[in-house]
């Protein structure tokens, strides 16, 4: 069998720090919902979060970008996880009336927050097949094809995208359910993209069906 090797630019650096706020921002946001809406107690994904969150850290400083990305994937699916299942309890809060109109409206709020950043982080890692490819050069097949690379513009030749973009990709495909000035090219991106639309337009459609009970 074929062994897996983790081949590390320890001289390349990749700007996590935005990555790992999120990160951390999303877990805290999942523990404040009610635990009607989590698997066990509301804060077993920031607990998770927070203990993975320590070696990833430590193997970022030692520039082991192999298990950088091992860990940050691992990391992105717990959070995807927590989201996937609270909008399931959302949805069963809704037809069996077990929280007030406004705990579901609190708790709808924070998970279509939640799922920006969530998506923010998978097209993040998986753009061209990840971070590290990207700034070093050596990137895949571009996922997303952002306007910057698409025109000739003096300063801009050398872009690269940061996670900020891939945050607003993320937000504009939950408020608009579809990416505006991003092109999606792959094959994985669209799918990754339609189930963050899937469940934004589910979300959505709980609170208008709990705001028209109301009225």
């Amino acid at each position: 069998m074929k062994k897996v090797h983790f081949s590390d630019d320890h001289h390349i650096h990749v700007p996590r720090g935005a990555f790992l706020l999120t990160v951390l921002i999303i877990s805290i946001l999942l523990s404040i919902l009610s635990e009607n809406l989590t698997i066990g107690p509301s804060w077993t994904i920031l607990s998770i979060i927070v203990i993975l969150l320590v070696p990833m850290v430590f193997s970022m400083i030692r520039g082991h970008h192999g298990w950088t990305r091992v860990l940050a994937l691992i990391i992105i699916g717990v959070v995807t996880l927590g989201l996937v299942s609270s909008v399931v309890f959302l949805v069963y809060s809704l037809f069996h009336h077990k929280a007030s109109a406004a705990s579901l409206f609190r708790s709808a709020g924070l998970l279509w927050v939640v799922n920006i950043g969530v998506f923010g982080g998978w097209y993040w890692e998986i753009d061209r097949g990840g971070p590290l490819k990207r700034h070093s050069g050596k990137s895949e097949p571009a996922d997303f094809l952002f306007p910057q690379m698409t025109f000739d513009i003096n300063g801009w030749e050398k872009w690269t995208p940061t996670f900020l973009d891939y945050l607003y990709l993320a937000f504009n495909t939950n408020t608009a359910f579809s990416p505006t000035d991003t092109m999606v090219l792959s094959k994985r991106a669209k799918v990754v993209m339609m189930i963050q639309s899937s469940i934004a337009l589910l979300i959505v459609a709980v609170l208008a069906a709990r705001a028209i009970n109301i009225a």
